[in-house]
C-alpha cells in the first residue's frame, strides 16, 4: 500500500466550542483554496448542541473526530509484498527475496498471517547438519523437489508428498546398494540400468536420475509397479545432492508462535520500542480484522514523518487533542492568552485580541483575496455570535461587530433571530446527564504550579440554569477526582441578564475566588454580576490572584 499524500489536520480544542469548529472547518476551506496541498478539519471531542444547530442550519458536514493526532501506521508507507504459501521451497523463497529486495516474507492463507520467513532461517536450514531423512520428515512435495532440481517427473504423482525415508546417492555397484537402500528412500543415481533397477526393486520411493539420463520404458513401467516415482534432473549428481534439501517446504522453518506484528492503528511512538528489542528488521501488518496487508520495515518507521496539524481556537497542551507532541504543528490561530504549548520548530503563530477566532480567519480570507461562500459566512457568523454573546461579552470588539454584519449578509440571516435560535438550541440541557453538561465547555489553565479547570454554560433561562446547577453540584466531585487539578470551577451564565453563578471544589477554591473578586459574603452562592467571559472577565482575576500568592 502506497503512502497516501499526506493531510495536514486543522483542529480546535478539545471539549469543542461553535468557534472552535466552524473555524476549523472555515480555515480549512480557505487554505485549500490558496494552498496545494490538501488540509482538511478534524474535532477533537463531540459536538454541543448549539455546534450541532450551526452545522445543520447551515448543511455543513460535521468534521471527523480524532482522539490522538501522533502518527500511526496506517499514517507511513507499508510495502505490499504479498503473501506466499507455506507449501512453496526454501529455493523459490529465497528467490523471491532476492527479485523483491527483502529479508522476510511472510507466509498467509485466506488473507491471514500463518508466520514468517527471514534469509536467517534459510541460511540456518542449508548451513545446518541435518539427518538424512529431513526431506520425508519435512513432507516435501514432489513438485517443489521437481521445481528445485529444475527437472520433470517422468513417472508417479506430481502433486503427492515425500513423507517416508531417507535421501542417499547411489554411488556403488548393485550389490552393494542392497544392503543400505530401504523402502521408502529416495535414491540419487547416474544412467546406470542396473543402479535404476536395483533401486526400484529395493521399494526405493523415488529414484532422480541425473545428468538429464534417458530412463527406459522397462523402468518406467517397473517403477509404476512398485509405486516409485522417477524425477529426471539435468543436474549432475553433487549438484542435486547439494540443491534437494532447498526443495523442503518453507512450513517447516518458519517462524510461527508469538509473532511480532502491528494493527495499522498502532501508533509508531509505540512499536518503535518493539521493533528495538527485536532482531527482525521487517514486521508484518494487518488491518483491525487481522487481515494482512503488507510489512514496514524499521527504515519505513525511521522515516516516518510526523502528523502536520494547524491548531485553532487554543495555543495550550492541555487543551490540545492527545499525542500534540508526536506532531509538527505548523499553523497556529487563537484569540486566547498564550499558554504553556512548546513547537520544536518556528511556526506561523497569529494571535489578536479579538472576541473570535473566526474573526481573525474573516480577515484571513479578505487578505487572501478569496470569496466566502454563502455556508463558509453562516458559519463564521455563527462562531462570532456565539463567541461574543452576541455581542454581550467585553472580549467583544467592534472589529468582532462588523465581521458579523457583512458575513450576516453575505450569509442571509438576520443576527437577532439566528442568535437567539442558536442559543435556544445550545441551551437546551435539561435532559441531559450531569457529565455531558459539564463536559460541553470545560478546559483547563496552569499558573505556574497551580493547575485548574474552568466550565461554562450559557443560558437564556434561569429556571434551566437553577436545574443544571443541581445536577453539578453532586458530579463536581467526580470530575475534580477524574481530572487530578487543584481545583474546578464552573460557570453557570445567564446571557439576559449577564451574570455568572460560580460553583467550586477543591482546597482552597473558595478562598481564591473570594479574593480574585474581592467578595467578602459568607453565602456559599457565588453570583459575579456583569461577569459572562471566561477567557477576559473570569480567567485574569484568578491567575492573578494565584500569582500574588
Amino acid at each position: 500500500m502506497a503512502m497516501r499524500n499526506k493531510k495536514i489536520y486543522v483542529v480546535g480544542h478539545k471539549n469543542p466550542d461553535t468557534d472552535s469548529i466552524c473555524s476549523a472547518i472555515s480555515y480549512a476551506y480557505l487554505k485549500n483554496q490558496i494552498d496545494d496541498k490538501r488540509y482538511v478539519p478534524k474535532r477533537a471531542g463531540q459536538l454541543n448542541e448549539e455546534t450541532q444547530f450551526v452545522l445543520q442550519y447551515f448543511e455543513v458536514e460535521v468534521p471527523d473526530y480524532i482522539n490522538d493526532i501522533g502518527t500511526r501506521v496506517k499514517d507511513i508507507e507499508i510495502r505490499e509484498t504479498e503473501g506466499i504459501s507455506r507449501e512453496i521451497s526454501l529455493k523459490r523463497a529465497w528467490h523471491l527475496m532476492k527479485e523483491l529486495n527483502v529479508v522476510t516474507l511472510p507466509v498467509t492463507k485466506n488473507t491471514r498471517l500463518e508466520g514468517l520467513i527471514t534469509t536467517e532461517d534459510i541460511a540456518e536450514a542449508y548451513m545446518d547438519v541435518y539427518d538424512s531423512k529431513i526431506l520425508s520428515t519435512a513432507h516435501t512435495s514432489y513438485r517443489n523437489i521437481v521445481d528445485t532440481l529444475d527437472g520433470e517427473i517422468l513417472c508417479g504423482n506430481i502433486d503427492a508428498y515425500y513423507t517416508q525415508g531417507k535421501v542417499l546417492i547411489a554411488a556403488a555397484n548393485p550389490d552393494l546398494m542392497e544392503s543400505y537402500i530401504e523402502a521408502g528412500d529416495l535414491v540419487i543415481l547416474g544412467n546406470r540400468y542396473e543402479s535404476q533397477l536395483c533401486a526400484i526393486e529395493m521399494n526405493a520411493g523415488c529414484i532422480v536420475v541425473c545428468d538429464g539420463a534417458k530412463v527406459s520404458l522397462t523402468i518406467r513401467k517397473l517403477a509404476e509397479e512398485h509405486e516409485c516415482t522417477i524425477i529426471s534432473s539435468p543436474h549432475d549428481t553433487y549438484t542435486v545432492a547439494r540443491l534437494i534439501n532447498q526443495s523442503m517446504p518453507i512450513s517447516y522453518f518458519m517462524s510461527r508462535e508469538n509473532l511480532i506484528k502491528f494493527k495499522t492503528d498502532d501508533f509508531t511512538e509505540d512499536i518503535k520500542v518493539v521493533m528495538a528489542n527485536k532482531r527482525y528488521r521487517d514486521f508484518p501488518i494487518e488491518d483491525k480484522k487481522g487481515r494482512y496487508l503488507g510489512m514496514i520495515s524499521r527504515r519505513n518507521l525511521l522515516n516516518a514523518d510526523k502528523n502536520k496539524i494547524i491548531l485553532v481556537d487554543h495555543n495550550e497542551k492541555s487543551q490540545a487533542v492527545d499525542g500534540l507532541e508526536n506532531a509538527e504543528i505548523l499553523e497556529i490561530i487563537d484569540h486566547h492568552r498564550l499558554g504553556s504549548l512548546e513547537t520544536m520548530s518556528p511556526v506561523y503563530f497569529r494571535n489578536q485580541p479579538l472576541g473570535c477566532t473566526a474573526t481573525i480567519i474573516y480577515q484571513m480570507f479578505g487578505e487572501n483575496h478569496q470569496e466566502i461562500p454563502d455556508k463558509i459566512a453562516g458559519l463564521l457568523c455563527a462562531a462570532i455570535l456565539s463567541d461574543t454573546l452576541m455581542f454581550r461579552s467585553p472580549t467583544c470588539t467592534p472589529v468582532d461587530r462588523e465581521a458579523a454584519q457583512q458575513l450576516a449578509k453575505k450569509a442571509g440571516i438576520n443576527i437577532q433571530e439566528f442568535a437567539t435560535e442558536m442559543f435556544k438550541a445550545g441551551s437546551n440541557l435539561k435532559s441531559k446527564s450531569a457529565e455531558e453538561i459539564f463536559y460541553q465547555d470545560f478546559k483547563k489553565f496552569a499558573a505556574g504550579n497551580v493547575n485548574i479547570g474552568v466550565g461554562q454554560i450559557n443560558s437564556l433561562d434561569a429556571d434551566e440554569l437553577s436545574d443544571i446547577k443541581e445536577k453539578l453540584v453532586t458530579y463536581l466531585d467526580k470530575a475534580y477526582k477524574e481530572h487530578h487539578v487543584d481545583m474546578i470551577y464552573f460557570m453557570l451564565t445567564n446571557i439576559i441578564n449577564e451574570s455568572t453563578e460560580v460553583l467550586y471544589v477543591g482546597e482552597g477554591a473558595r478562598e481564591l475566588l473570594m479574593e480574585a473578586f474581592n467578595i467578602s459574603e459568607e453565602d456559599k452562592n457565588v453570583i459575579l454580576r456583569k461577569v459572562v467571559s471566561r477567557k477576559k472577565q473570569f480567567i485574569p482575576p484568578i491567575f492573578e490572584s494565584i500569582g500574588s500568592r
